[in-house]
């Protein structure tokens, strides 16, 4: 009995463990959230369909990409929903009728006789990746000479000109021909987002050309029955949090780390400043380029007044309040602040409610309407009691209780102190 308990305490303490451990529970998830007994505690008393999981999902992955930005190179960015509208529009263009002047279809779970740009949602995400990584670059390579305030007031910016153009993008002036006066290019307003109108019906995803050689793969995942885009989205956050893990440990991720401690320092030791944070900013663009393709499809549509500038509050908040610099620690926040924000507090109104009413008071109280004086206060109330996040890396901790483990400094203990005994 002793060499089996040593055993598991040996396979409990290898790092894979837990992770391991969440995944098999997470994916399993789909099985059992709605059988008796569970289903009183998941969707009962906390209402988590596997709608609200995917949605958890999504921005969980939001989440990490900017953790990248924020928590690794420690550059702070207010304009995160840019990339997520861009990737969401990638599958509004790749993935629709939307051009009804061409007929193309790729791997697509839409019939052939739809007309319009048709491609696997799959490759889409990818061609997302590719989109957010190059807006990353365009937009990074102007302003990532800045810092602190200066470089959040940008890219606040940034955040709110992205879907200002989409939402204005029925009637753009894009090039359409040569001319012989200056500027030498003739230009015409085409229809290139519909406006606030929004795109829709956006393709479901699906496993078209593998389902006949896999039976058990479905040819078009269904909005109704949720099962295949919540094991979709976790396969996509796993492969996420592995990517992310790899590169905190390279080179570059320490290069990142380098620079978020101090930029000078770093300069001094040889790390390149500008391609370092550029590269923080493309790659944590990708993963919100990957998060909104996903989140377009399986909504169905697109439209321009969902990206606002809340969401990239939001997600920083999740940065900040699971630990910056902390994979597992903004998991862990991204989960809550969503859940909270999405079906949390819905669910707590209800039971305060239902506590008003036992006690005879004829009064409702909408909690949810109130959620961003609950955030606000909640975020004070973090900062204040355990500014580092629920589950901080070693070092950002270190760093911030390091001040009071060793106090404040007497500036008079290196002066002679010439006052007589008595005086």
């Amino acid at each position: 009995m002793s060499s089996i308990a040593a055993t598991w305490q040996s396979t409990r303490s290898r790092t894979w463990f837990w992770p391991v451990l969440i995944f098999l529970i997470a994916i399993s998830y789909a099985w059992w959230y709605d059988v008796t007994p569970f289903s009183t505690v998941t969707l009962d008393w906390l209402g988590l369909e596997l709608d609200v999981a995917v949605i958890i999902g999504v921005y969980v992955m939001l989440a990490l990409g900017l953790n990248i930005v924020v928590g690794f190179a420690g550059l702070l960015d207010l304009g995160y929903v840019a990339f997520f509208a861009i990737g969401a529009y990638t599958v509004g263009w790749l993935g629709s009728g939307f051009f009804n002047s061409r007929d193309i279809h790729v791997a697509s779970t839409a019939p052939e006789s739809l007309v319009g740009v048709h491609v696997s949602i799959w490759i889409v995400i990818l061609a997302a990746g590719v989109a957010t990584a190059v807006a990353g670059v365009i937009i990074g390579w102007p302003t990532l000479r800045l810092r602190g305030d200066y470089l959040a007031i940008v890219t606040l910016g940034f955040g709110e000109i992205i879907p200002d153009v989409f939402r204005n993008g029925d009637a753009m002036a894009v090039p359409c021909g040569l001319q012989a006066t200056p500027p030498f290019i003739d230009f015409c307003d085409k229809n290139v987002t519909n406006g606030v109108r929004g795109i829709k019906p956006l393709d479901a995803a699906g496993f078209p050309e593998l389902s006949t050689a896999l039976p058990f793969l479905p040819d078009r995942f269904s909005r109704i029955e949720v099962r295949w885009w919540y094991l979709a989205i976790i396969a996509i956050v796993v492969v996420t949090i592995f990517v992310i893990s790899r590169l905190q440990y390279s080179k570059l991720g320490r290069a990142w780390i380098a620079v978020r401690e101090d930029e000078i320092a770093a300069s001094a030791m040889g790390v390149p400043l500008m391609r370092t944070k550029l590269w923080a900013y493309a790659i944590g663009a990708v993963f919100g380029g990957f998060a909104g393709a996903f989140y377009g499809s399986f909504i169905g549509a697109v439209d321009p007044t969902a990206f606002f500038f809340n969401i990239s509050v939001l997600i920083l908040v999740m940065v900040v309040v699971g630990g910056m610099g902390n994979i597992w620690g903004v998991v862990l926040g991204a989960v809550t602040i969503e859940y909270l924000n999405f079906k949390g507090l819905d669910k707590i109104g209800e039971r305060v409610n239902d506590l008003i009413g036992a006690v005879g008071i004829d009064q409702e109280v909408d909690v949810p309407k109130h959620k961003f004086l609950i955030f606000g206060v909640l975020l004070v109330i973090m900062m204040l009691v355990r500014p580092e996040g629920l589950l901080p890396s070693a070092r950002r901790k270190a760093e911030l209780h390091e001040a009071e483990e060793i106090g404040e400094p007497d500036v008079y203990d290196d002066l002679y102190d010439v006052r007589r005994e008595g005086d």
